[in-house]
């Protein structure tokens, strides 16, 4: 039987990302991202608007990239898998957590004027003309001149055309 993980969500942070570093110097960042969903209530005929929080997790440059470039309130597009985590707590109980494991993260806004970007670029210099302001980088670390991304496998994610909504 086939299966498919992949998750696509727009959103905003609900707090500035939290950068760690591994022992072995890897680094990983946790993100909250709030997605709301607007809609129109059939007993009462009015908007509705709900919100769900999403726990992300980020690895390597595009972790780092993360932490440099984004903060509370930051709209970003992020592509990746669901992933279950367990462990035992202090009490000895078990616990489990359903987070999204990021494989390349977007930026939505423009980052501060006096920003330069990891590559050495400054904001709004994109032969592309792109709306996205910053670089999206996998964990693999490919990016193209539009400021897209090639995973490892070699399919290009940042094509529009593609995008689930």
């Amino acid at each position: 039987m086939a299966s498919l993980n992949r998750v696509y969500l727009v959103g905003n942070l609900t707090r500035d990302p939290e950068v760690k570093y591994l022992p072995d110097g890897t680094p990983v960042a946790d993100l909250r991202l709030a997605v709301s969903e607007t809609y129109r209530s059939r007993a009462s005929g009015e908007q509705v608007e709900t919100t769900c929080y999403v726990d992300v997790v980020v690895w390597r440059k595009q972790a780092e990239a993360c932490g440099q470039y984004l903060s509370k309130g930051s709209p970003i597009l992020v592509e990746g898998k669901l992933h279950l985590d367990e462990w035992e707590a202090q009490d000895g109980g078990k616990r489990s957590k359903l987070r999204v494991r990021a494989q390349r993260v977007q930026f939505l806004s423009r980052p501060p004027k006096n920003a330069e970007f990891a590559d050495g670029s400054a904001p709004g210099n994109s032969s592309e003309g792109q709306p996205m302001s910053g670089p999206a980088v996998d964990n693999a670390g490919a990016q193209d001149s539009a400021g897209t991304v090639s995973p490892a496998g070699g399919e290009n994610l940042g094509d529009d055309d593609n995008l689930p909504f």
